[in-house]
């Protein structure tokens, strides 16, 4: 694998011609394709739904898919994402009333399981659920909204849970989304984050390889 991933979210994409959209930027160098699921509930835009996944898969997308829920509940939903294949599930502390369960129901369908934080929620959760995961996504910026700053606050977020990763040799991606862009990512990287959402940097350009080409050269 990789020692850096980067994962184009296509809220950000043209979606007249999406499985085009997406083509190019595999060919450019995406390593995983995000989905932002909203609901108009827990955040108050209302994104897509599973179909938006199946019809990726049977477009002949092959890479992993990493499906982020910004839903609640959450359970009812992570069948329907995983029979559509999802690679990965990922979902908010505050979106489930059992962590745990939630984390084993995603296993149970056989798809890897996320923990998402969003800016101002305590990573104290991970002590009872982080030997389970898969992913931790830590959110730079508020859910529900394309387009938004980075907050700076982050940077500790990731410091607290890269040390701990590492201290117990946990294999985890730590995942990083909101505002990141060419002039900021080399700041979260080495605050320990090895996983890099990234929407409207890449998708509002005409020239999707050389964005993420550029991104690799500040990422090596």
């Amino acid at each position: 694998m990789k020692k850096f991933l980067i994962a184009p979210s296509i809220l950000s994409a043209n979606f007249a011609c999406l499985g085009d959209e997406i083509e190019k930027v595999i060919q450019a160098g995406a390593d995983i394709i995000h989905l932002d699921i909203m609901d108009n509930h827990y955040v108050p835009n209302l994104s897509f739904g599973p179909i938006i996944c199946k019809s990726l898969r049977n477009y002949g997308i092959n890479i992993p898919i990493d499906v982020h829920l910004m839903a609640k509940p959450v359970d009812r939903l992570i069948p329907n994402f995983a029979k559509a294949g999802a690679t990965y599930i990922t979902f908010h502390v505050e979106a489930s009333e059992h962590i745990d369960y939630t984390v084993q129901l995603i296993k149970e369908y056989g798809c890897k399981a996320g923990l998402a934080f969003n800016p101002t929620t305590s990573l104290h959760y991970l002590d009872y659920i982080i030997d389970k995961l898969d992913i931790i996504l830590i959110m730079s910026v508020n859910p529900g909204f394309g387009g938004q700053t980075f907050i700076p606050q982050t940077i500790k977020k990731l410091q607290k849970v890269s040390k701990v990763i590492k201290d117990n040799n946990y294999n985890i991606l730590l995942e990083v989304d909101g505002g990141i862009n060419i002039n900021n990512i080399i700041n979260v990287v080495n605050a320990g984050a090895n996983t890099f959402v990234i929407g409207s940097a890449i998708f509002n350009t005409k020239d999707y390889k050389s964005v993420i080409n550029a991104i690799r050269k500040k990422l090596s």
